[in-house]
């Protein structure tokens, strides 16, 4: 019986007592306690940086408000008095402001970029707001209308196009159609469909890099005859071949059709007297450059990156290897190689005669380089899509342009939206390095301002970079935010 009485011992024969219940703590003071006070370690790190960020903002708010110059009209205003710390002198922000934002544009044209600043607001804001209806017409508005009111207005339009510009615009066209029906039905089944069409291209292509080389002896409006009837006929062949196959691709020649008429409009518009003053983009300059170099750059690149990864990833060796040759090499060289390239030797491949404006080749130059870089982050996107989608897609029927725009482009890019407006931030801050080529964007024009002797004094220069950073830190920090929103919409049940 003692030793049943040991066994069964452990049993509680009395109530344990109470404990207190634990301390209410709710709001800020459980936010502070669990995410910055929630160990020792934790209180001793947060002490530290907390002070050095007090620190540092006193010392900021000290240099930009408290010991800061706000009235003057010379150096005098922003040198310090006998005994006094002396701080930011706006005044020569407030002076040299309008040349930061403008360049070297004309002071009584300036009204010309403040109309596209706000014709760029006006289709931006609408865009950018899912609440909003619409956004075809906006997207359209934006990529067509746009880019032609604001050529017109930075310019001056007054173009005088030759003969020899339109019919290179036809040529142009015509070539393009070429690819008409391997969008319609895929590449291989395209390229099957319409074989003499890429025949004639290829001769078309060939023929024209020869014509480079070797000053043809048979011209029309400067244009080597066969290079131009070739080039037509491709283009004839090719939307031949789409309405003869099956009625549903004509929608793809409707397509061609209002696009080489908006072409033909364009010309047309630019050909027109508006009675501005023409302006030279040497003119240009300040923010007005950063955002014409920034945002062309990332319109160009995005498209131009999303073809080179699915070329990357195609079957069809000629195809990778062009792809997988342009991507290497790009993102082998410098930005600076890139631009010198664009600036220098892009001249020498083009025909006789032929020249484009120096920040015409910058936009090329940067449109290039970044869509290297956007081909890499949207293959990573593509290689996460799982083999079942595309197993999927191909059981319902879908071709492969179908399959990659309805099903497989809008979950890699969905995937890949923070290397993506990780690479617009790059683009935007990388612009700077266009004053390599001669052109002055928002920091090389501010750092033209801190020259000036009439404002020479200790804190002009920080005061200068203080504004040029907060300008770019504005810009950045807005995309990062936007592309957290984006995520955060459409994280669909994902989100980890």
């Amino acid at each position: 019986m003692t030793q049943y009485q040991r066994t069964i011992a452990y049993v509680r024969d009395q109530e344990t007592p109470f404990m207190a219940p634990p301390a209410r703590m709710t709001g800020w003071r459980l936010h502070l306690k669990e995410h910055y006070f929630s160990s020792f370690g934790s209180g001793i790190v947060t002490i530290v940086l907390g002070g050095l960020a007090l620190w540092l903002a006193w010392r900021i708010l000290g240099f930009a408000i408290i010991n800061a110059s706000w009235s003057g009209d010379g150096r005098e205003a922003c040198l310090a008095a006998d005994g006094m710390a002396q701080g930011a002198c706006w005044p020569f922000v407030t002076q040299k402001l309008g040349q930061w934002i403008y360049g070297f544009y004309p002071v009584a044209e300036r009204w010309r970029i403040n109309l596209c600043f706000a014709a760029f607001a006006a289709g931006l804001i609408p865009m950018l707001t899912p609440s909003l209806p619409y956004k075809g017409w906006n997207a359209a508005y934006l990529l067509t209308a746009f880019p032609l009111l604001t050529f017109v207005l930075l310019t001056g339009g007054n173009f005088d196009f030759a003969p020899a510009n339109y019919l290179s615009a036809i040529c142009l066209a015509s070539f393009a159609a070429t690819a008409l029906p391997m969008v319609a039905f895929g590449i291989d089944e395209g390229i099957r469909r319409n074989y003499t069409g890429v025949a004639l291209a290829a001769a078309t292509l060939l023929l024209w890099a020869v014509s480079v080389v070797y000053r043809p002896a048979l011209t029309v409006f400067g244009i080597a005859l066969d290079v131009a009837v070739l080039a037509i006929a491709s283009g004839v062949v090719s939307l031949w071949a789409l309405v003869k196959e099956e009625a549903g691709a004509s929608k793809f020649v409707v397509a061609w059709c209002i696009g080489f008429g908006g072409l033909l409009s364009a010309m047309l518009a630019l050909d027109l007297d508006f009675g501005l003053e023409p302006v030279e983009t040497s003119q240009w300059g300040g923010l007005t450059v950063t955002l014409v170099v920034s945002v062309t750059g990332i319109v160009a690149s995005l498209p131009l990156g999303i073809l080179l990864a699915l070329g990357r990833r195609s079957n069809m060796p000629a195809l990778r290897v062009l792809s997988v040759g342009f991507i290497e090499f790009v993102r082998g060289v410098p930005l600076i190689t890139v631009l010198f390239m664009a600036s220098v030797m892009l001249p020498l491949f083009l025909p006789p005669g032929m020249n484009f404006d120096k920040l015409l080749r910058a936009l090329v130059g940067v449109a290039l380089f970044s869509s290297a870089y956007m081909a890499e982050v949207v293959r990573g996107g593509l290689q996460a899509i799982p083999k079942g989608q595309y197993e999927g897609a191909m059981a319902l029927g879908l071709s492969y342009w179908q399959m990659m725009l309805k099903v497989i482009l809008p979950q890699a890019l969905k995937i890949s939206i923070p290397n993506i407006v990780g690479n617009f931030i790059v683009l935007f801050k990388d612009t700077t390095l266009v004053l390599i080529i001669g052109l002055f964007d928002l920091l090389a024009i501010a750092q033209t301002g801190l020259r000036d002797a009439a404002w020479a004094s200790p804190v002009t220069a920080p005061t200068g970079y203080l504004v040029i950073a907060l300008i770019y830190w504005a810009f950045c920090f807005s995309m990062s935010r936007y592309a957290n929103f984006t995520e955060r919409r459409l994280h669909t049940g994902h989100k980890r």
